[in-house]
């Protein structure tokens, strides 16, 4: 019996470039890094030789990972495990490992490091997202059909506008996402507490100070450090980040979500691909299930929560810090960008290949159109003379005895019952009356705003 666990994102969710990022091999190879750099700062104040950090950077990506979680089990600590497995490796600059340095010093640069990488990667897929939207948006503006408040017929719109929609919300997250990777500090080398007491004793009367120091290491890892700091970087960074993806999360669920409506019986006008061999359900072969966008509001979903966490670990880190944090930031924040780029990789397959049913969408127009038409209908009687109070009743009434038609499995009767009323004909003529009922020209400026989205798109991503 196999003893593997069945961890969805080690495989099924997220790609591979997104768990190499959140490996445990990337990790140990970044805690290195930090530690050669902090050894080459040290060794420019005249703390360590030019061969003790050759040796350190000559064995920083020869991970021993083996033999540090040999040591992590006897000694319970991840990163002393990591630095004497390091340290063994290296005769010369081995005894120069972490010199000065808490363990947050490490880490904390560390995930930082890892989760600005990921949030790029995250930006990159949703800018190749937006790039598809923009297409469709355009292949589609003018393409008519009913729009929906209450999830009952209103007035018509375009499927291209509806997308638009989307399009907007993600060109407003990736506005975001550039604002977050761009705000993204490091603890830097702070030491214990954060006072840089310890990096203070051992450069005492090199001529450097902590602070020069800590720009040193922190230029050579390309990474911004918090001006003040604790044990740890502030945690509410952790909030922010999880927050503005589980917004991100939001506005591709309701995409989703509204293509599952939209694929559902009695709409019909859009669906996500379904592959020739693919199966829909177990027992009912006929299925056509939407489980790419299923799978979207599920992850999700997953994501929202994520958040309330990182505000706990922010509201919670009491004085100059505490450990209950540790745990489920391991858990939270690689979780959270693995569901996140597999969202965005699943809304890339759904919009590429977008199943359009315009029939369905002329269909639906058809039946429920003419009732958003009496607006048009009303506005030109009254500019024609009509009270405005007598003609919403007159409409109203009409409106009722169609809907009555419609559910007993007729046609919409409304504009040529419209077109014939004695009333109505007092001030508009029947053709009048006719043109008015054409629904699908009721779209006012959606078309143009549309096209105006799609520029505003490929602008800032490209394409076109």
């Amino acid at each position: 019996m196999t003893k593997e666990l069945d961890f969805p994102f080690a495989a099924r969710y997220g790609s591979d470039e997104m768990r190499a990022l959140w490996s445990d091999d990337h990790k140990r190879r970044t805690w290195r890094r930090i530690w050669v750099a902090l050894a080459e700062a040290q060794a420019q104040a005249g703390l360590a030789t030019p061969g003790q950090v050759r040796d350190l950077r000559a064995h920083a990506d020869r991970l021993n990972t083996r033999r540090a979680l040999e040591i992590e089990k006897e000694i319970g600590h991840d990163v002393m495990a990591e630095v004497r497995a390091f340290a063994e490796q290296c005769p010369a600059g081995g005894g120069l490992i972490h010199w000065g340095a808490t363990s947050a010093d490490v880490t904390d640069n560390a995930d930082v490091l890892r989760l600005r990488d990921a949030l790029r990667l995250l930006r990159g897929r949703l800018r190749e997202l937006l790039a598809v939207f923009a297409d469709q948006v355009a292949l589609h503006r003018g393409l008519a059909c009913m729009a929906y408040t209450h999830l009952q017929p209103a007035e018509p719109t375009t499927l291209g506008y509806r997308l638009a929609v989307y399009a907007q919300d993600l060109l407003h997250h990736l506005y975001l996402l550039d604002t977050l990777i761009d705000s993204l500090r490091g603890k830097g080398l702070k030491g214990a507490v954060g006072t840089q007491a310890s990096y203070a004793e051992l450069l005492a009367g090199t001529g450097t100070s902590p602070a020069e120091l800590e720009a040193v290491v922190m230029r050579g890892l390309d990474l911004p450090a918090f001006p003040v700091a604790t044990q740890t970087y502030p945690r509410v960074q952790d909030y922010q980040a999880l927050a503005a993806l589980a917004g991100l999360a939001a506005s591709l669920h309701k995409f989703a979500f509204d293509l599952r409506v939209l694929q559902s019986v009695g709409f019909g006008e859009m669906a996500e691909p379904f592959g020739e061999k693919q199966v829909g359900s177990s027992a009912m072969p006929f299925k056509r299930n939407p489980v790419q966008a299923e799978k979207i509001c599920s992850l999700a979903r997953y994501v929202a929560a994520l958040p309330a966490v990182a505000w706990e670990n922010a509201a919670g880190s009491l004085l100059e810090r505490t450990l209950d944090d540790s745990a489920n930031r391991r858990v939270a924040l690689p979780e959270a960008c693995l569901a996140l780029d597999e969202m965005l990789l699943t809304a890339l397959k759904i919009m590429r290949g977008l199943q359009v049913d315009a029939a369905a969408c002329r269909a639906n127009l058809e039946k429920f159109g003419p009732f958003a038409a009496t607006e048009r209908v009303l506005m030109a009687l009254v500019r024609a003379g009509a009270d405005r109070q007598k003609m919403h009743e007159r409409l109203r009434e009409h409106s009722l005895r169609a809907w009555e038609a419609l559910k007993k499995g007729k046609a919409n009767p409304l504009a040529h019952n419209l077109a014939a009323d004695p009333e109505l004909l007092r001030h508009l003529q029947p053709a009048r009356l006719t043109e008015l009922m054409k629904a699908e020209a009721y779209l006012g400026t959606a078309v143009e705003r549309a096209e105006a989205l799609v520029t505003e798109i490929r602008r800032v991503v490209g394409g076109g």
